[in-house]
């Protein structure tokens, strides 16, 4: 918000257009979770609408959840607290990805090839470098918490997860972002091939999270676009040798 009143000020109407249609993706996860509230049988009032139309209903699941495991003390309903957790975490994930990482992009191709001084793009790019990291680590300890027998991470490693996400999504998005300063639209050329390799590679690996072979290819589609930026385990099972070969190509 900062960031679009700073370019509506001075008058860069291109850079502020940019910005706000950065906010738009994020609608997605706003429907999404619209449409969760409905399946679990809690049909949305006008309130809840308004929250989501503001961009604020998963703050309101949030609040949900720490709401139930103070009345609860986290033992009576612990597999609920759990679910609404995990759904939680899934569209924080989905927003972060569609809406932080193209303001990401924008805001740091902004202060290396427009305006380095500028002070407000900075703090809002270091900000949402913040976010989606922080959205990954926690996508990680609910997926690390679903596998029978694995205690929640202590905070030194939930820590040392959020600084290797935040160097891992840092280094990729200045590299890029130094790329398109050089070398223009030619950047959509190289992201394009990576994106490619990296769909391949999971249709190779037949994963079966989506029945649907339309929503199969879809859903291969998207996380290859989003293996441009990191890595994030679709599949049960030991991943260190997927994380091995993603390692491999992208470097």
């Amino acid at each position: 918000l900062c960031a679009i009143i700073h370019y509506l000020v001075r008058g860069q109407l291109g850079w502020f257009g940019l910005t706000v249609a950065c906010v738009v993706p994020g609608y997605a996860a706003q429907l999404l979770s619209i449409f969760w509230f409905r399946a679990d049988g809690r049909p949305p009032g006008c309130w809840l609408l308004v929250l989501h139309l503001l961009q604020l209903g998963l703050w309101k699941r949030y609040w949900d959840v720490l709401r139930m495991a103070a009345k609860t003390g986290g033992s009576a309903h612990a597999g609920e607290v759990l679910t609404q957790h995990g759904d939680v975490c899934v569209l924080r994930l989905l927003e972060a990805l569609l809406q932080t990482l193209p303001h990401l992009l924008l805001q740091a191709y902004v202060v290396a090839a427009v305006d380095p001084a500028s002070f407000i793009p900075g703090v809002s790019a270091g900000l949402s470098l913040l976010s989606l990291a922080w959205a990954l680590v926690s996508y990680s300890r609910f997926s690390c918490l679903l596998k029978p027998g694995h205690l929640c991470p202590p905070a030194s490693a939930i820590l040392c997860l959020l600084l290797w996400r935040m160097g891992m999504l840092g280094t990729r998005v200045l590299a890029l972002v130094l790329f398109a300063r050089l070398y223009s639209f030619w950047v959509f050329a190289v992201a394009g091939v990576h994106w490619l390799l990296m769909s391949f590679w999971l249709v190779a690996q037949q994963t079966d999270i989506v029945a649907q072979p339309c929503r199969w290819r879809l859903f291969n589609c998207l996380v290859g676009a989003v293996y441009i930026f990191c890595y994030v385990n679709v599949r049960p099972g030991p991943s260190k040798h997927r994380v091995a070969v993603f390692y491999s190509v992208s470097t």
